[in-house]
């Protein structure tokens, strides 16, 4: 390996290595969760919310410049990574429930909360729900608004052929839709999510993640566009023009149906903004979450 080479490696790992924090499992009304804090405990509270089928390490090169100003938790929402797969149909509102019930079992009465495409549905579920529990929302790749078949269905036919055969390359393939440059599709995250993948209670865990791909499903968890304008969180959206049209068309969307909310377009990247560039990421983040109300 040249120096060269040893300067752009890139690991999960690596974005951690000088991060105080704590990977741990706590009981949420029943469901095992896991979860990764950093932070100052007498912070503020974010809440950080991965995509479909995800874990949380797509947070780690965000977890250090976050958790120097605020108390983060990045979690694996109910049915996905390590936690627990109970069984039964995933649709928005179980997600809600496990989120509220992990920040009442953490004692978090009010949280900001970054979410990742599911992870940010969820957040917007929330702050239309339970807006007393939500201070500001940062999304990327928006969604809960559009129902696409095309989109639909490739999520559904990658993540069941992982699943059911997760071999390198099948896991691997799931990260071309999410990021935007090859070198970022690092081993770590390939690794981790086929360790996941391999777990024997998992694709029956995915056949309950996938329900929100079925079109009629799909259509009565989606956040009507009236329910969108109650929103009254401060909402940054990441907008990434070379992911699918779909997302970015929510980010828009999003802006003109919710009052104050921002849009701010990040290039070459896909859905995981967050994790491709990240310096650019938690400059626009941390900028947004530290300005004065």
């Amino acid at each position: 390996m040249t120096a060269a080479d040893e300067t752009e490696y890139r690991s999960i790992w690596k974005h951690l290595m000088a991060v105080p924090f704590r990977q741990d499992w706590i009981d949420v009304d029943g469901i095992r969760t896991r979860f990764v804090q950093a932070g100052d405990p007498g912070r503020p509270a974010i809440v950080m919310l991965h995509g479909t089928a995800g874990t949380w390490e797509c947070f780690s090169p965000n977890l250090m410049a976050h958790a120097k100003h605020f108390n983060c938790y990045a979690i694996d929402i109910v049915g996905s990574g390590f936690s627990d797969k109970p069984d039964k149909d995933y649709e928005i509102d179980v997600y809600v429930d496990h989120v509220r019930a992990f920040m009442r079992t953490m004692g978090i009465a009010r949280a900001s909360v970054i979410g990742v495409s599911l992870g940010a549905w969820v957040a917007c579920r929330l702050a239309v729900s339970h807006p007393a529990i939500i201070d500001k929302l940062v999304l990327l790749a928006s969604s809960g608004m559009i129902a696409n078949a095309q989109t639909m269905g490739s999520i559904r036919s990658a993540r069941t052929k992982a699943v059911e055969n997760p071999t390198w390359s099948s896991i691997k393939s799931i990260f071309d839709t999410l990021i935007y440059d090859e070198r970022n599709r690092i081993d770590d995250l390939v690794a981790v999510r086929q360790a996941t993948y391999r777990q024997p209670e998992m694709k029956r865990a995915m056949e309950h993640i996938l329900c929100l791909q079925d079109p009629e499903i799909r259509a009565r968890n989606l956040i009507p566009e009236d329910d969108w304008r109650r929103i009254v969180a401060k909402i940054l959206v990441i907008a990434a023009p070379d992911d699918r049209e779909e997302y970015y068309n929510t980010a828009m969307r999003i802006r003109d149906l919710v009052t104050g909310a921002r849009v701010v377009e990040m290039k070459q990247v896909k859905h995981w903004g967050q994790f491709e560039k990240p310096d650019e990421f938690n400059e626009i983040s941390l900028g947004f979450l530290l300005e004065a109300d």
